[in-house]
């Protein structure tokens, strides 16, 4: 077995799939555009949430219950490609590649669940 420190240092190693991501309602293509450090467990945070009807994204939470999880899709965006060496600030790349995208998809109002300003 493991010590605590053994398994803290493969954590460390570990590579996380780092990007963005949308969740977008197939009904009526509204999207919801974020960027994560690990997307796997984004997903199922946001997942969880929405199943136990407190995301924090009202109009989202609102549409996912009254059409129904079957209804919206989780694609990725952008990966950001890790390097070996440690010396990238993987939170700030994902930040910008995240605002790149806002600005692009625009995900406001009638086209989105994102709120203007939210960074």
């Amino acid at each position: 077995m493991k010590t605590k420190k053994e398994l803290k240092a493969i954590y460390k190693e570990m590579k996380f799939r780092i990007g963005v991501f949308q969740i977008r309602n197939k009904v009526n293509g509204k999207i919801y555009v974020e960027g994560s450090l690990d997307l796997v467990s984004i997903w199922n945070r946001h997942k969880f949430q929405l199943k136990m009807g407190v995301h924090p994204v009202e109009a989202l939470q609102h549409d996912w219950n009254v059409l129904g999880e079957e209804n919206f899709a989780y694609e990725i965006l952008s990966e950001i490609k890790q390097d070996d060496t440690g010396n990238v600030d993987y939170q700030k790349e994902v930040r910008l590649l995240e605002q790149m995208y806002i600005d692009e998809l625009q995900p406001f109002d009638e086209k989105g669940y994102n709120r203007r300003g939210r960074r």
